[in-house]
């Protein structure tokens, strides 16, 4: 049984002849213990499809169903209040109340619910424990890290028992450091706890290291789902491959096709690729940075472009080839900073998309 289910969502901000149209009819559901990641840019729907499942947003048409629970429902005019939903949300800001401990925040909304104190005692030490937290309870906000912060935030989100956590960029306001370690902190504790989770993003490291599932959102419609694995490797479209990787793009001619195999011309040498997507009208064609070879000589289906510089990464160099006229400009990693001149960079044709 799914946890959550969304049916033919549409909402707009304004009325009439000035409506913006923000979800498009988007359907997606969420089932028992599994995270889904919504990715996308700015403005394309992720965070207003989120506040719509919590509540704080009133969609125009579609059906929401948390369980066997009917939340929203646009055709009977019928929408259940947000306190009613019984959802756990961590926002972006973490919205801690600075003037409350740590055990009084996350106690907050069960004392509003009028819960014996005995019970609200044991369910909050029993979430700051899981969190590892246990030991902070007595301090104040200003008192903690970020990433302390962020795990209180989480804390008073789980404290209900809710059916589905709602997270909203929960790692956005931490160091990049801080970022990776929270990371695999928050889906140790999703997986530990068998939670179900719906969590905005616009990171894609992030999204692909914590879900199970990506929804990528492109102008208020799903332009792809799938695992993190399919939606990097096996991309449908020329927006999902570009969204989801660090690329190159290519000035290439499409020669000829067969099947998936295809035949195209860059800068006057013929490469194979490979055709992904269903048609190829724009035939935009790109290749993951990580998937370029670097050969001092002579390879197959490569292209020989000059070295314009390195850049050191810590662990890799980032070197830019280009051509003299500009038309040409690739970027590859090396183990290595190489030597001024010119190289010959392989694109293997199973790696070489043409949309």
């Amino acid at each position: 049984m799914n946890e959550l289910t969304v049916n033919d969502l549409h909402l707009e901000y304004g009325q009439g002849a000035t409506a913006n149209p923000i979800l498009k009819g988007v359907s997606m559901h969420l089932q028992k213990g599994e995270v889904v990641a919504l990715l996308g840019p700015s403005g394309s729907g992720k965070t207003t499809l989120l506040r719509a499942v919590a509540g704080l947003e009133s969609p125009k048409l579609g059906t929401i169903n948390i369980g066997d629970r009917n939340v929203f429902d646009g055709s009977k005019s019928f929408e259940m209040p947000a306190e009613q939903r019984n959802l756990g949300l961590v926002f972006q800001s973490y919205a801690l109340w600075p003037h409350k401990t740590v055990f009084d925040n996350v106690a907050y909304g069960l004392k509003l619910r009028k819960m014996p104190s005995s019970e609200i005692k044991e369910r909050v030490n029993e979430v700051l424990k899981q969190l590892g937290l246990g030991h902070l309870g007595e301090r104040f906000p200003h008192q903690m890290s970020g990433g302390q912060q962020q795990r209180v935030a989480i804390a008073r989100a789980l404290v209900y028992n809710p059916p589905v956590i709602l997270l909203d960029e929960p790692l956005s306001n931490l160091d990049a450091k801080l970022r990776e370690e929270a990371r695999a902190f928050l889906r140790e504790l999703i997986v530990r706890l068998g939670l179900s989770a719906l969590m905005v993003t616009h990171d894609q490291a992030e999204a692909m290291a914590i879900s199970d599932r990506i929804l990528l959102l492109n102008n208020g419609k799903i332009e792809q789902q799938g695992t993190p694995q399919s939606m990097y490797e096996t991309p449908e479209t020329l927006f999902t491959a570009e969204f989801m990787g660090s690329n190159n793009r290519l000035p290439g001619k499409v020669l000829s096709r067969d099947g998936a195999s295809v035949v195209l011309e860059v800068t006057g040498q013929k490469l194979r690729g490979t055709a992904r997507g269903a048609g190829m009208a724009d035939s935009a064609t790109l290749i993951r940075v990580e998937e370029v070879r670097i050969s001092s000589e002579q390879a197959e289906n490569a292209i020989q472009v000059p070295l314009f510089t390195c850049m050191y990464l810590g662990d890799r160099w980032e070197c830019l080839f280009q051509s003299a006229n500009g038309d040409i400009s690739l970027r590859a990693y090396s183990k290595y900073k190489l030597d001024a001149g010119s190289y010959w960079l392989q694109l293997p044709a199973e790696k070489l998309w043409v949309f």
